[in-house]
């Protein structure tokens, strides 16, 4: 690698995940609402809202707590209203069923609808895009067409739910999907689901004699190392489906005795949780070679800054699931949340905020969410900014203000402000 090569990735090196948000302006008002989903369930959200506000943009992401993220303010100092909600499966996604999710979403428009908003536009970071893309599908499909169950066969009623329909959709950031994200995640020189430190060397991405070379130089695969890892990856994927499927079949068939016989032993076997541990998922080729798919990302990964470490840690996408939660959510074969799957039916105006150092939506992937997206008046906007909004570089803007003016300027072309 280059002397220069090898001075850009150090700086890279250093991007932020966390930025601060600004206070929220002077006359604005804040007040929290505790919903109750179609199903029963019980989600909450914060509306920050200002005197006339008619336009209303709503925050949301499948796992995370959203209540502070930094475009709050940003917005409603640009007089429009924002709504900060979370699911069900909040800042714990072990049983997260996307299914059930749209349920919590639908909960959100159906009371902005009636606090008289007019124009309710939806606003997707990172997981929340493909959460928002799902809903507008579902929503803008004829009841009778709507999904009646998730992927294991879980029975969710979207036929029956209230789902109005958003008016306006800005995307930003967003990857293609949790299922599409773990799919290039997952380490596949994992050798036994049971052993956290089992390895297959020839597909190790941390071996230097597969390329890898020690942070913070990039690293170097091989083509012939990508396509074998890919491939890899899908085969291991498709492994933990089919434990996936046993484990929810042993569930359903628990259930089913219990109807039948009434025992208690065979309640507390459909009961007893079959939960999927899935090791080592913070190994995307990417996040160590820059030359794939090249943007201007820091090398490293969302988690750290060393992903030959941090794909070993506790913390990681999908390592730990309900067999319901890894079918709908985690795997690529059998979600049903996936965004370019679900865009060509966003039929809403639609702002697409690529940020040019994301490390999840890479440019490939913008390329193709952008071009399956139904909307005719769709806008793609290229900024720089890292993943969670943050500069590129000390003392330039963040990708968040940045995005903040666009976002504020196509409301005001397209709703008013």
């Amino acid at each position: 690698m280059s002397s220069a090569a090898s001075s850009t990735a150090s700086a890279r090196l250093g991007a932020g995940r966390y930025i601060e948000a600004t206070d929220l302006p002077a006359g604005s008002l804040t007040s929290t609402h505790q919903l109750t989903t179609s199903d029963g369930a019980t989600v909450a959200g914060v509306l920050h809202t200002v005197p006339n506000a008619e336009t209303v943009v709503s925050l949301m992401h499948p796992r995370q707590d959203l209540t502070h993220h930094v475009l709050v303010p940003e917005l409603v100092a640009r007089g429009v209203a924002v709504w900060t909600q979370g699911t069900r499966s909040v800042n714990n996604d072990l049983n997260l069923i996307h299914e059930q999710a749209l349920l919590d979403v639908a909960a959100g428009q159906v009371f902005l609808r009636e606090r008289g908003f007019s124009k309710r536009v939806t606003l997707g970071h990172s997981g929340g895009g493909t959460l928002f893309a799902f809903y507008h599908q579902q929503a803008a499909a004829a009841p009778a067409n709507r999904l009646t169950s998730a992927p294991s066969g879980r029975p969710v009623d979207l036929p029956g739910t209230d789902m109005p329909v958003p008016h306006g959709a800005v995307f930003m950031a967003p990857h293609p999907g949790q299922g599409r994200l773990l799919e290039r995640l997952i380490d596949p020189s994992v050798s036994d689901e049971n052993d956290p430190m089992s390895i297959d060397p020839a597909l190790d991405p941390f071996s230097p004699s597969n390329g890898f070379v020690t942070a913070p130089e990039s690293s170097s695969y091989s083509a012939e190392f990508v396509d074998r890892y890919r491939g890899a990856q899908r085969e291991r994927i498709a492994r933990i489906d089919a434990e996936a499927r046993a484990r929810a079949a042993e569930t359903d068939a628990a259930r089913m005795r219990f109807k039948t016989s009434g025992r208690p032993v065979d309640r507390r076997a459909a009961l007893a949780p079959r939960v999927l541990t899935v090791y080592r998922t913070d190994a995307d080729l990417r996040f160590t070679d820059l030359s794939l798919d090249p943007n201007e990302r820091p090398y490293g990964s969302l988690f750290g800054r060393r992903p030959d470490l941090t794909n070993y840690g506790l913390i990681g996408f999908g390592r730990l699931c309900t067999p319901d939660a890894w079918l709908s959510t985690w795997s690529a074969n059998t979600t049903n949340a996936d965004f370019m799957r679900c865009a060509p039916d966003v039929g809403a105006p639609t702002l697409f905020i690529e940020l040019t150092g994301d490390q999840a939506c890479f440019p490939d992937d913008a390329r193709a969410m952008v071009a399956s997206l139904g909307a005719e008046d769709k806008t793609h906007v290229r900024l720089p900014g890292t993943h969670f909004g943050g500069s590129l570089r000390p003392g330039e803007p963040s990708g968040a203000s940045l995005a903040a003016v666009e976002i504020g300027r196509w409301l005001a072309d397209r709703f008013g402000g």
